[in-house]
């Protein structure tokens, strides 16, 4: 299983971003945004980086105006870690890495006043991703913020939009990106601070799975930032089967 999520992740890294090989690692960088979590690399499995590699994909980064950073499963290269600890990297955490199959999966209840729907106008993008932006503290999604979702959309990725059935105001977002080899990612589970404790998170990851599931997907992974969300996503039917290692070179 570690095998095959790794795999998916260096392909999905590089759909829609500049790639790079150097020495042992992928690397890939978004043309668009500087945010680390769409800036990063992965090592190839059992890989062995020398110093020289190491510092060679720190530069590499740093030239870009990006941050030195990598996401990977350490079970399947696990001499990495320590070459980059000693080339200055700092670990910014463990995250659990979890799965739900089909028959795992558990439906949970859509609470009162919320509809989940899948964005099918750019109104419908923009309110998602904005919900999705502003759980996150990040800025206003961009103008063509729409048309990359509807190219993603069209390219198999799953998107779903929890939206005030009174108001019409949205409350947040979530999404299962692009299936290869039957699996996908559950990711950008966001939603708005005035719509929190009302269990759409919850519902939301079960609303995506059955999505994927029903889209012919046999493996949905996440990784879980902290306790809290791993909870939510065991109600869900996901269990934690692995750890994926987020590490990065802190700047000067």
């Amino acid at each position: 299983m570690d095998a095959q999520i790794q795999a998916y992740l260096r392909g999905a890294a590089s759909l829609g971003r500049d790639t790079a090989r150097i020495g042992p690692f992928l690397a890939t960088f978004s043309p668009r945004s500087e945010n680390p979590y769409r800036n990063y690399a992965i090592p190839d499995d059992d890989a062995t980086p020398s110093p020289d590699e190491v510092a060679a994909l720190a530069s590499a980064y740093r030239q870009r105006g990006r941050k030195p950073r990598l996401e990977y499963l350490a079970s399947r290269a696990p001499a990495v870690e320590a070459a980059l600890v000693a080339g200055g990297f700092v670990v910014e955490g463990r995250l659990p890495l979890m799965i739900c199959v089909p028959g795992a999966a558990i439906d949970l209840p859509v609470p009162s006043g919320i509809e989940l729907l899948v964005p099918a106008s750019d109104g419908e993008y923009v309110a998602m991703v904005s919900a999705q932006h502003e759980a996150y503290g990040d800025p206003p999604p961009a103008p063509t913020a729409a048309r990359d979702w509807r190219d993603r959309a069209a390219a198999g990725e799953i998107a779903m939009l929890a939206r005030d059935t009174l108001s019409g105001e949205p409350a947040g977002g979530g999404l299962c990106t692009v299936p290869a080899d039957r699996t996908t990612e559950l990711a950008g589970i966001g939603v708005r601070g005035a719509y929190r404790g009302r269990g759409i998170a919850a519902a939301l990851t079960a609303r995506l799975v059955q999505a994927a599931f029903a889209a012919g997907v046999a493996t949905v992974f996440l990784m879980a930032a902290t306790e809290a969300e791993a909870r939510i996503y065991t109600r869900a039917g996901f269990t934690t089967v692995s750890e994926i290692l987020h590490i990065s070179l802190p700047t000067a």
